[in-house]
């Protein structure tokens, strides 16, 4: 037998032997079995929520989505708490990176990844996640109290005086100071230096970025230094009087994993797999989400123009920069 026809004979075995993922619909079928419930535990933002799970039931029918909805930290804690107590409770894991990496260190997650995470490239997945979508921390504002020729362009705007008073912000988001730190200045000094002359004009904190946004569509506030940017499309379009941003902001991953002892682990699997898969992507695009999978375009306009990236390699520099961050807004 000639070299040329054994390589062929050999290829064609290993494709008749190789075992094929199942589909969506397989998995489906299996998941069904389980009782019907998916127990999310994700911070998606209720605005978007609204269509992106009702998407989901929709192509699978008989399940439901169980979202239990609280910051990265909240949920991070909670996990680990549960898990420490004997008792998993989580199906599907969905934060930001600083989350998923806390979780992940204490080896809660399933650590195989499915056939969707091949789509990716590698800086938008890690061993037990996969990139959901992209977050982008921008500057808002409520358009009553900021006349269209005194919006701010670029965050050193903040730092003129004529802000005091009037800013506010999400006091966990020392990913602002990293990207500015580490893309924009690259210089920790330069970064710093700006960040104490924004805390100067009086910043107001609170928790949560769903907030921030109905402080300013209140009029609570003149401006964000801290939003995402995709809470504003979807409210511009309901009449709130509110702007964004998009000539810079920071980006960082929100990503999605299987907890390793899921209640229900087909249904986890068939959710993770939705979601990573093109078909599950364009229901976050049109969810007013940035879909992370590379062949699938955002519906809406919320990506800078200049994106000051966070990744992986970064989530090991946070404690040095939120404590930096913290100090310099006098946060605990």
């Amino acid at each position: 037998m000639s070299g040329k026809l054994l390589v062929v004979l050999t290829f064609i075995l290993c494709a008749v032997s190789r075992p094929q993922a199942q589909t969506l619909d397989e998995v489906y079928k299996r998941a069904l079995t389980e009782g019907g419930t998916l127990n999310f535990y994700a911070t998606l933002a209720q605005v978007n929520a609204a269509s992106i799970l009702p998407g989901f039931e929709k192509r699978f029918p008989g399940i439901k989505v169980n979202h239990v909805d609280a910051t990265s930290d909240q949920l991070a804690a909670r996990v680990i708490a549960e898990s420490r107590g004997g008792k998993v409770v989580a199906d599907v894991f969905q934060t930001l990176l600083d989350g998923m990496i806390r979780v992940q260190s204490q080896g809660l997650f399933l650590d195989k990844l499915y056939p969707e995470a091949a789509e990716y490239p590698a800086e938008l997945k890690g061993t037990t996640w996969v990139a959901t979508d992209l977050i982008y921390i921008v500057a808002a504002w409520n358009t009553t109290k900021i006349k269209k020729q005194d919006e701010p362009k670029q965050f050193d705007d903040f730092a003129d005086p004529r802000w005091k008073n009037q800013l506010i912000a999400e006091p966990r988001d020392f990913q602002l100071l990293l990207g500015l730190a580490k893309h924009k200045y690259k210089s920790d000094e330069k970064a710093v230096a700006l960040l104490k002359r924004i805390a100067d004009n009086n910043v107001q904190f609170h928790k949560g970025h769903s907030q921030l946004a109905e402080l300013l569509v209140a009029g609570q506030a003149a401006a964000c230094v801290t939003c995402y940017s995709h809470h504003y499309p979807s409210r511009k379009r309901k009449g709130a009087p509110v702007d964004y941003m998009l000539t810079e902001g920071t980006g960082d991953i929100d990503a999605t994993a299987i907890m390793k002892n899921a209640p229900h682990p087909n249904t986890a699997l068939l959710f993770a797999r939705w979601t990573a898969s093109e078909e599950g992507q364009k229901i976050y695009a049109q969810g007013g989400r940035l879909p992370a999978h590379p062949k699938v375009e955002p519906v809406e306009k919320t990506r800078p123009t200049k994106v000051y990236p966070l990744g992986e390699q970064d989530v090991k520099d946070y404690p040095k920069y939120e404590k930096m961050w913290k100090e310099i807004f006098g946060l605990r």
